[in-house]
């Protein structure tokens, strides 16, 4: 499963680096591709877009909207 995350607020290389930590530390992530104000993230289905706002919010961000889908989102 793919969830799409709007992060705003990252405004630097740092915050996409505190970002990735947070997601992968998170149970059931396969992959993060972490940028700019938003994240793709490949998980078995065990991480829940509560889960991620939740580690995203540790980090210090906020999620704008998670979009979840079977396959890989654009």
């Amino acid at each position: 499963m793919y969830t799409r995350l709007s992060i705003p607020g990252m405004r630097s290389n740092h915050c996409v680096a505190a970002v990735f930590t947070a997601l992968t530390a998170v149970e059931g992530i396969v992959h993060a591709d972490v940028t700019i104000g938003a994240a793709v993230i490949e998980h078995d289905g065990r991480a829940t877009p509560e889960a991620l706002r939740s580690a995203i919010a540790v980090a210090g961000y906020d999620v704008a909207e998670a979009v979840e889908e079977r396959r890989r989102l654009l």
